[in-house]
């Protein structure tokens, strides 16, 4: 993945001498000229410097400790009561150790608790609200919470018990599962993937507390160099000169119809006035799914598509999102939208039903295919965000590509729905000429070949990503 390695080379942070922009606002991708949209607010807090909007709470929380505590800390950590973190576990240290979560500075108290799941929100000291629409907790079992007895932290360490983090000024609380699951998916239909994998068999009280990480999270998986931190895609940013990023998250390989809504995104912000727009292409890579393709496999599709030119290097950063995934719906994409502004995006592509999933149990979509998108629009926290939302691309049948869909001729398109691409992968058949770039769809191809067929000839279920 040379390709893809050689756009993230460090440089020293620059100053930028193009000018300032005010903070954002919502708006409609499908009418984007400077006339038709307002003025952007100001806000009289915080100032944006180089075209990045300002972290939630206007300063980036950091929570790895300095080079020179490191030891000083992981000698405190052997002296506290441990709590083992799962891999779901360290993935949440790693969003809230960069930042992703600002102004979260550790695990969620009971406050915070109550305050994602009942307003999608936390209150700020000044009073303002910053959206936070999904709980990052710790979970506990009964005999680990007898161990802590009356210390006021403890020891967070993998499952080599290797130190990882102190979580200080602990609180612990009691973990309603049912409410927990019923406010965050709408539903407590067994067989939600993120519940059966991370709540269902968790402790039935919840942790929170000040964390303070001792070294940066590394997964030594041959990605960990794709995976830049809300400081360092800022400062990307920053030296590519940026005067607008527009952010795009996906759990699936990277089709022309993607890549059309991206640079058809592009085009629209230069028409608005924006005179160099850079793309986040920013795949999710916490906890997925079983039947979703690997994130390792994925990246490799995503570097085709770069070598193939089906995106332009020069414009795009691609880096990897270290959240774990819910499939919680509307929900959910409050918390991938928050998330990106912390890393300097004002501008997100929201698509179809985002972060939704079919229906456990009934053969429906869990979600309203329109929820998300009508919800970004309204969500408190997230005002000073453009809301794109997708316009939808399907397979021209007379121009062999993919196009925006044309209402006045629709037997003209086709729709090749992600299952419909996963089984053509599988089968090893090519999709319509246009649909993927060849050296990305051989990718997906070689995939499903190193999955050893069950003796029904069916595709066995990959290991989570």
């Amino acid at each position: 993945m040379a390709t893809m390695a050689a756009l993230f080379i460090k440089t020293p942070n620059r100053s930028c001498s193009f000018p300032k922009t005010h903070k954002t606002h919502f708006t409609s991708p499908f009418n984007l000229s400077i006339s038709s949209v307002a003025q952007p607010k100001t806000h009289s807090r915080t100032r944006i410097s180089c075209g990045l909007i300002d972290p939630d709470g206007g300063k980036l929380v950091e929570l790895v400790v300095d080079e020179s505590q490191k030891g000083t800390k992981k000698r405190q950590a052997l002296s506290l009561p441990q709590i083992k973190l799962s891999k779901i576990d360290l993935q949440w240290v790693h969003v809230l150790s960069e930042g992703w979560a600002s102004p979260l500075k550790g695990f969620m108290r009971e406050s915070q608790f109550l305050q994602t799941l009942h307003f999608n929100s936390i209150r700020l000291e000044d009073g303002s609200f910053a959206n936070m629409s999904v709980p990052i907790v710790l979970a506990i079992d009964d005999s680990q919470k007898n161990q802590i007895g009356g210390s006021t932290s403890v020891a967070l360490v993998d499952s080599k018990d290797n130190p990882v983090a102190i979580l200080s000024g602990i609180e612990i609380y009691k973990h309603v599962k049912e409410e927990r699951i019923a406010r965050t998916w709408g539903t407590i239909a067994p067989g939600l993937p993120y519940v059966e994998q991370a709540i269902t068999n968790a402790g039935n009280w919840l942790i929170g507390g000040d964390l303070e990480v001792i070294e940066p999270i590394k997964y030594h998986d041959g990605l960990d160099r794709l995976r830049l931190s809300p400081a360092e895609l800022r400062e990307e940013f920053m030296r590519r000169k940026a005067d607008a990023v527009f952010a795009f998250q996906l759990r699936n390989p990277v089709h022309n119809g993607h890549a059309l809504l991206m640079t058809d995104t592009r085009r629209r912000l230069l028409e608005m006035g924006y005179k160099n727009p850079v793309l986040l292409l920013h795949p999710l890579g916490g906890y997925t799914k079983a039947d979703d393709v690997p994130l390792s496999w994925r990246m490799r599709q995503h570097e085709k598509v770069l070598e193939d030119g089906v995106l332009d290097p020069e414009t795009t950063v691609i880096s990897i999102f270290p959240s774990p995934m819910h499939y919680a719906g509307p929900t959910e994409v409050q918390w991938h939208a928050k998330a990106r502004i912390n890393a300097g995006a004002n501008f997100y592509i929201v698509g179809r039903d985002p972060a939704g999933m079919s229906h456990p149990v009934e053969k429906r979509d869990l979600y309203d295919a329109d929820h998300g998108k009508k919800v970004l629009s309204m969500a408190p926290g997230l005002e000073r965000l453009n809301i794109l939302p997708f316009k939808v691309a399907a397979y021209d049948k007379t121009q062999s590509k993919m196009a925006f869909f044309d209402p006045s001729r629709p037997e003209d398109f086709l729709f090749i729905s992600g299952t419909k691409m996963r089984t053509l992968a599988k089968n090893g058949e090519n999709p319509p000429n246009g649909f993927m770039c060849p050296g990305g769809w051989q990718v997906l191809v070689e995939y499903y070949d190193s999955l050893a067929h069950t003796e029904n000839g069916r595709v066995p279920e990959p290991v989570p990503a």
